[in-house]
């Protein structure tokens, strides 16, 4: 098990501060900062908030040398703009749950970001997911499951686990003409590159 440490664009409204998650960010078992970013869908008004609260996140981020773990809905723009303005390229990390077009896609890899699949991309509907599930490049591909929401089908409307992320690994792999044990192998060392102070 490996800790990150953030504060979600949809709960700024219960606080932050900054010298707290620096303080508990710093700790040798948090791999990662976040889940952090924006999220224009739920909370537009609060946009301005978010976006000063993501650039804490990045400088956090940046200066103790850990990946990023980014939330994105409806602020493709402004997500990548501030990743680029606060440096985030010193640290990348992933977008994950990615939902957004090929174009971010490619955007955030050039920042050193990897790109992370959710079950998602198992939905009839998802064909835009599907495209970037693709044509990632293998070595910057995650999978996930974002338990306990969005369960890859046949269990969707269900309860997600974590043990589902082998539908999502089968399925991307299907798309991608690769082998189940080939993306196993990719995603896990992919995995361990980004959040390099976790322990295999």
């Amino acid at each position: 098990m490996f800790a990150s440490c953030g504060v979600h664009p949809l709960d700024i409204e219960q606080g932050f501060d900054a010298e707290k998650l620096r303080e508990l960010a710093a700790d040798e078992r948090v791999v990662a900062i976040g889940e952090t970013g924006l999220d224009y869908h739920y909370q537009p008004e609060l946009a301005g908030a978010q976006q000063d609260i993501f650039r804490e996140h990045v400088r956090i981020a940046v200066e103790l040398g850990k990946p990023l773990i980014i939330h994105t809905r409806e602020a493709r723009e402004d997500t990548l703009r501030i990743l680029r303005e606060e440096g985030a390229e010193k640290v990348g990390g992933v977008l994950h749950c990615f939902t957004e077009s090929w174009e971010m896609a490619e955007q955030a890899m050039a920042l050193g970001f990897y790109i992370s699949i959710s079950g998602i991309v198992t939905f009839n509907k998802a064909s835009a997911l599907k495209d970037v599930a693709a044509r990632v490049p293998l070595d910057k591909l995650l999978v996930e499951t974002d338990s306990p929401y969005l369960a890859p089908v046949p269990y969707r409307g269900k309860q997600n686990q974590p043990a589902y992320v082998r539908e999502v690994v089968e399925y991307v792999a299907m798309l991608r003409g690769e082998s189940v044990e080939t993306m196993m192998a990719a995603t896990s060392e992919n995995f361990f590159r980004l959040f390099s102070s976790a322990k295999a």
